[in-house]
């Protein structure tokens, strides 16, 4: 069973830059699709990327789209999001979650069977 562990969020003033890590242990990272989620105080939990399992399928929501890139290092078990022009409504606490059997929504969270504890990202104004 694989377990996730996400690093990398902080404050950043609005127009910055931060790059998430999610790195995976406990089983065969290449076997899952992989994608970030990200939650607001008060906000259901909402899709921000996705990616397969040999990285060459990305996914993004539009809100996210052209600012942020999700990729992965399967050599290193480790899937990246790199938030760029960040603004203060991407302030939440970032999640990664893998799957294994095979998408079908891959923007549901009930898609995801494995889950990090999260890291928070704050955007100033």
């Amino acid at each position: 069973q694989v377990q996730l562990g996400e690093s990398g969020g902080g404050l950043v003033q609005a127009g910055g830059s931060l790059r998430l890590s999610c790195t995976a242990s406990g089983g065969t990272f290449s076997r899952y699709n992989m994608g970030w989620f990200r939650q607001a105080p008060g906000k259901e939990r909402e899709f921000v990327a996705a990616i397969s399992r040999g990285g060459g399928n990305t996914y993004y929501a539009d809100s996210v789209k052209g600012r942020f890139t999700i990729s992965r290092d399967n050599a290193k078990n480790t899937v990246y999001l790199q938030m760029n022009d960040l603004k203060p409504e991407d302030t939440a606490l970032y999640y990664c979650a893998g799957e294994s059997t095979g998408w079908s929504t891959f923007w549901s969270s009930s898609d995801y069977d494995y889950w990090g504890q999260g890291t928070q990202v704050t955007v100033s104004s």
